[in-house]
């Protein structure tokens, strides 16, 4: 095995950073494969025939309504994978949402087959994969209550009218979401889905508004 393709996975994946076995086992049996920005990996109702583990890149799963809106449940990054594709291969179901890469990455697709073995054969994949299902279900649960209570979009762009000076507001998503009374992960999701649809435009601790 390529000593170096094990230790670049490791170190994105440190939770099986004592899982030579298991690691070994990923590397046999998964498929390297680069993607470019704006590529459906799944579009709603498709089947799930292998599980992404993202190396490099980031990816955003979404929901669409019927009116065409589209609402980010929660975005992947180096050294995740999706629950929601890992909820589709285990229980034998259709994505229920859609994927699409926001930039330029590289993922190793393990086979769906192979997943459900690791799973059951070793305690540190399922561990890898519940604690990330936590992870997500507190954002899903943060949303609902942002979606269906606080308005946090409108109250967003009214914060970043009022706070900004000549079209420029200096400011971490920390430093937002505490003034906001809300989370970090909702405020760069919001400010992310805010960017793309080319209302701003984001950079390091500051934020330049277009069109709100």
């Amino acid at each position: 095995m390529d000593t170096r393709v094990t230790e670049e996975f490791i170190s994105l994946f440190p939770r099986f950073r004592r899982e030579g076995e298991l690691v070994a086992e990923i590397l046999a049996h998964a498929r390297r494969q680069a993607f470019q920005a704006d590529f459906h990996l799944y579009w709603e109702g498709d089947s799930c025939s292998a599980i992404a583990f993202v190396l490099a890149g980031e990816v955003r799963v979404y929901r669409c309504g019927e009116s065409g809106r589209e609402i980010t449940l929660y975005e992947i990054g180096p050294g995740e994978t999706c629950i929601l594709n890992a909820s589709c291969i285990l229980g034998n179901n259709a994505y229920p949402a859609n994927a699409v890469t926001v930039s330029a990455g590289e993922m190793l697709l393990i086979p769906a087959r192979e997943f459900r073995r690791l799973l059951g054969n070793y305690e540190a994949m399922s561990a890898f994969v519940y604690s990330l299902l936590s992870q997500r279900l507190t954002e899903v649960m943060e949303l609902v209550q942002e979606v269906a209570f606080g308005r946090m979009d409108e109250r967003l762009i009214e914060y970043l009218v009022e706070k900004s000076a000549n079209g420029i507001l200096h400011a971490t998503h920390q430093k937002i979401a505490n003034d906001l009374g809300t989370s970090r992960e909702v405020v760069s999701r919001l400010l992310k889905d805010l960017e793309r649809r080319e209302r701003i435009v984001l950079a390091r601790n500051v934020i330049t508004l277009l069109t709100l």
